[in-house]
């Protein structure tokens, strides 16, 4: 797909879906709690698809009203009617995660496999945590014998499960957020007390504090310490008649990032700034590069005034959006500097690797690191087919440089269908 640039300043109002994160962690909690909680505003992508189907598979009752934006789901109280299911989550790293975690609380036996990534994508740190809590995860692409030893587990994985005894366990903090946000999920579930302490720093914490603060919306209040230790006690969430679901914070990123490209001014209904989503964020991210970010009446609208400059930045809070600042970089007046994106790497692809790569072809000068990138100012763009790596966020990162920039086409842009199916025609709105 040929982006086709916009020869003018931005003026443009947008909506963008629900939030991603937050509707697979409101299906997961809505499947623990006993009764039927409607989910409103929810997102209906592959990614949520994936997790919907899968509690359908296991024998929850959940109906999905895509016209209406609707989810309802009828919980069991922690119970999983099935003792026997073979889950495929494609690429969904969401579904993965939480699934491996509430998977232990059923009783018989479940296989969780995906797409060729996914067997790619390492959840060996929680296997190894749910183990020492009494669960038993055996990898079906590894040897038994080595599988204690091996720090790259993936799946498929074989859950037989007998509820979740409980316990103490460690996990590390800096290779997925998600792990601990699965643990904390399911934990109230187990027979005993878990008390989870994290063994690294924790990178993306304001997901982890998402996924707290919903918990707390179904009525669990965890005891914690900093983002050291974590204690939860057997209680059990309440379902909601009617729970609403925030829109996606990372996707209205893309549209917070054209006007900084573009110039002009572009305005995202129904979002707020005191949004549980960590990145929101990213708005205090263009401030610092030139940006004026304004909130009237539950939306935010962004304005470039003049030029932008490059900064210097960790990222490792808001990982997701490090792709947006990137395609922003060759448009500032000095280098970018992004930094603490290390985990980035084991996402639906090498992030890293991949957004220097691309820039590299549209005749972007950048310097790759272990953990991010520096992206220097560009006068003089080529024209390119940019590979996406089938990563939705390959893709709505660089169709962005498309709309300032003649000759940039986008390959798979089908693949935005995983978190953002209408991504283009909410694109095609700016001009």
């Amino acid at each position: 797909m040929q982006i086709i640039p916009i020869s003018h300043p931005l003026s443009a109002t947008v909506c963008v879906p629900g939030s991603k994160s937050l509707t697979n962690r409101a299906l997961l909690i809505a499947s623990l709690a006993k009764g039927t909680t409607r989910l409103t505003n929810a997102l209906f992508s592959d990614d949520s698809r994936y997790f919907a189907n899968a509690l359908q598979t296991l024998g929850f009752d959940v109906r999905l009203d895509e016209s209406n934006h609707e989810m309802t789901v009828t919980g069991l109280g922690g119970k999983i009617p099935a003792n026997k299911a073979e889950l495929f989550i494609g690429n969904a790293g969401t579904a993965a995660r939480f699934l491996s975690a509430f998977l232990t609380l059923g009783n018989g036996e479940y296989i969780l496999d995906g797409e060729p990534r996914m067997r790619e994508r390492p959840i060996g740190d929680l296997v190894k945590s749910l183990t020492e809590l009494g669960a038993k995860i055996e990898p079906l692409n590894l040897h038994p014998s080595s599988f204690t030893l091996h720090p790259s587990i993936c799946p498929p994985v074989k859950i037989t499960a007998s509820g979740l005894p409980g316990g103490k366990t460690k996990i590390a903090g800096d290779i997925s957020s998600q792990f601990l946000s699965a643990l904390l999920m399911v934990a109230p579930y187990a027979k005993n007390p878990i008390e989870i302490e994290l063994t690294t720093d924790l990178n993306s914490k304001p997901f982890v504090d998402m996924t707290i603060s919903i918990m707390k919306d179904f009525d669990i209040e965890i005891e914690r310490h900093g983002y050291s230790q974590f204690i939860i006690h057997p209680s059990f969430f309440f379902p909601h008649s009617s729970y609403s679901i925030e829109s996606d914070a990372s996707a209205a990123s893309y549209f917070f990032a054209a006007p900084a490209i573009c110039g002009g001014t572009v305005r995202v209904e129904n979002i707020s700034r005191k949004s549980v989503q960590g990145d929101i964020a990213f708005l205090n991210v263009l401030q610092q590069m030139g940006c004026v970010v304004t909130e009237v009446d539950n939306s935010i609208t962004v304005n470039r005034p003049s030029s932008i400059v490059g900064l210097d930045i960790d990222m490792r809070d808001i990982p997701d959006t490090a792709q947006t600042l990137a395609v922003i970089a060759p448009f500032a007046s000095s280098p970018t500097r992004i930094r603490g994106i290390a985990s980035a790497r084991v996402k639906e692809t090498d992030r890293v690797h991949a957004t220097c790569t691309e820039l590299k072809r549209l005749g972007v000068q950048v310097d790759e690191y272990k953990d991010g990138m520096t992206i220097y100012p560009c006068q003089t763009f080529k024209p390119a087919i940019i590979q996406t790596y089938n990563d939705h966020r390959m893709v709505m990162a660089f169709s962005l440089i498309g709309l300032r920039v003649d000759g940039v086409t986008i390959e798979n842009p089908s693949c935005v269908s995983k978190t953002f199916p209408n991504f283009f025609d909410v694109l095609e709105t700016l001009r």
